[in-house]
């Protein structure tokens, strides 16, 4: 059960006529009074008699009872109270029983012999009521109403146990504003999607993954086409921004703007300037390497990079001080938009709902220590300089591998937050890590599925060989391997591990015992992925099957290095 309390108004008959119109609203439907602060207030909907001014002088009369320069500018106090799309449908008693509370617990009509404010409650669908209430209460005083959002929030967590409806996970203040009502029918109206302020929250964020400076940051907002405005102080200091998207106006037809602060509590200037304020100029000595294989700005490249430096969050993010921990959950948001940003069409759906799914789980009051995450950062960075990547061949691959690394991460924060008492954020971080299977399952189709057909055309006698090394390296594993559809795809892995000159037996043996793997659809999968990084083989295969078939009695040869020599192994698939 959501209350949604909306900023104060100042039209009381223009809300009640919002309330009560059947009109242009398919949800609207039999409105009708549930609730009253006597019980007795007139209602339009049922009563033939009764008008909309009428049971609007009623609530504003309080109001009007004071001298004209007392009455307050915006007088009108709004809430919705939606249950959740499984719940029951609830009778107008209860929903009259949950409108008295809501107005009690935010100090709209507190009870108890103290002064309260008149109010009513109007339900025109099965699943919400709206509440709307003047804030003067009957001796001529302001309400202590304080924080009622948050109090509004904090009984119905009550409400749900005691009627047995859905449970909301509870929050900490952290997330970003929902967008209003009038934001929701701006978009309808304009045919958008998202409401504005959803798709300049999105672009922002994607603006600062990896960014260095005030200058790369507004450089960036630019070249998405956003209108900006900086607010700076009388020395010339940059202190904030504001961000508006083109085409969307007031009534005045003016640009709308919100500052980065109101797009999200961590998209602040000085909050976002945390993030690159320990960033230094070097970048980290394992990115190089894995960049200067293929050049410093290549899709691939960047991608291994990302693995690399995923690899090593996950180790922070589960054993690690939670104020680092912190700061690599933020980052790992990052690097979920750079890869959104710069992947191919067929999977970059499901990465941007990832994203934006996690950038919940990306926050919570754990202030995160700054300057642990520049691994991170710098593949976020790495990612959009590295510009977009093809759905195919090696960008297609390492993306793939990429992915795969990132869901383990987004695992590993989903049981930090769920350790630290975030329920939201662990909710959050869940959601992501399933859009990440998704969009795991499209990337790895192509690449697995050519190591794949390179596995079943190894020959037998390679094949035994790599069974007795997936044995020997990893005993308590080996059988559900052998079991999965990814056997062959890890065996021809394998045999590029062994022809690159690597010890196949320890290799395997490090990639499964470094991090866990029970969240794995696949071992076999992840294994792949993991060695295929760990050794510098190519994630795609696909130029060598059509050589392997002729060759099925030895392994493919990988890289111009000679195979170690290693001792014979039994057994079989």
């Amino acid at each position: 059960m959501i209350p949604s309390v909306n900023p104060s108004g100042s039209d009381t008959r223009g809300l009640l006529f919002y309330l009560y119109d059947t009109g242009k609203h398919e949800d609207h439907t039999d409105p009708h009074l549930v609730a009253s602060f006597d019980g007795m207030s007139p209602d339009p909907g049922r009563d033939p008699n009764a008008t909309l001014t009428d049971l609007q002088q009623l609530l504003d009369q309080p109001v009007m009872a004071l001298a004209k320069h007392a009455r307050p500018a915006k007088h009108v106090w709004h809430t919705s109270v939606r249950a959740d799309p499984g719940d029951r449908i609830l009778s107008d008693e209860e929903w009259a029983g949950i409108a008295r509370r809501i107005v009690a617990a935010t100090g709209i009509d507190p009870g108890e012999g103290q002064p309260g404010c008149r109010w009513a409650a109007v339900r025109h669908a099965d699943d919400h009521i709206h509440i709307v209430a003047t804030l003067v209460t009957e001796d001529g005083h302001r309400p202590d109403d304080f924080r009622s959002g948050a109090r509004a929030q904090a009984e119905a967590r009550l409400i749900e146990k005691e009627l047995g409806l859905h449970q909301v996970e509870p929050g900490d203040g952290t997330a970003a504003q929902r967008p209003t009502k009038a934001e929701l029918r701006k978009a309808e109206r304009q045919g958008r999607e998202r409401t504005a302020r959803e798709e300049l929250r999105e672009a922002v964020r994607r603006a600062v993954a990896g960014a260095t400076s005030d200058e790369e940051f507004f450089g960036r907002l630019a070249a998405a086409g956003l209108l900006i405005r900086k607010r700076t102080a009388p020395s010339g200091d940059l202190l904030g921004y504001k961000v508006a998207l083109v085409g969307d106006v007031n009534a005045q037809g003016e640009p709308v703007f919100y500052p980065g602060a109101r797009l999200a509590p961590d998209l602040s200037l000085p909050r976002i300037r945390e993030r690159w304020s320990t960033d230094g100029e070097a970048t980290h000595t394992a990115q190089k390497e894995e960049a200067s294989r293929t050049g410093p700005s290549a899709p691939a490249a960047a991608r291994r990079g990302t693995t690399a430096a995923v690899w090593r969050a996950v180790l922070v993010i589960e054993h690690g001080d939670d104020a680092v921990a912190s700061a690599h959950i933020a980052a790992a948001g990052e690097v979920l938009d750079a890869l959104a940003k710069t992947s191919a069409a067929h999977t970059r759906r499901e990465l941007r709902d990832a994203a934006t799914a996690f950038e919940r789980a990306s926050r919570s009051h754990v202030r995160a220590l700054r300057g642990h995450d520049r691994a991170l950062r710098q593949a976020a960075r790495d990612l959009v300089q590295g510009g977009p990547a093809l759905g195919r061949g090696e960008d297609g691959a390492t993306t793939a591998m990429a992915i795969d690394m990132l869901f383990f991460l987004i695992s590993a924060t989903a049981h930090w937050h769920a350790r630290n008492g975030h329920a939201q954020q662990a909710a959050a971080a869940r959601q992501a890590a399933e859009h990440l299977r998704d969009a795991y399952r499209t990337a790895a189709a192509h690449p697995l599925a050519a190591l794949h057909e390179r596995g079943r055309h190894l020959g037998r006698a390679v094949t035994v060989r790599q069974a007795g090394v997936l044995r020997d390296a990893v005993p308590a594993l080996a059988e559900r391997v052998l079991g999965e559809p990814g056997w062959y795809a890890l065996a021809a892995t394998l045999a590029d591990v062994e022809a690159a000159g690597h010890d196949p037996v320890e290799l395997l043996g490090d990639a499964a015992g470094r991090r866990e793997l029970g969240t794995a659809e696949s071992v076999s999968d992840v294994l792949v992925w993991r060695l295929r990084r760990a050794a510098g083989l190519p994630a795609d295969t696909s130029d060598q099957l059509s050589s392997s078939h002729g060759a099925k009695s030895s392994a493919p040869t990988v890289g111009q290095r000679a195979p170690k020599r290693t001792k014979p192994h039994r057994g079989r698939p």
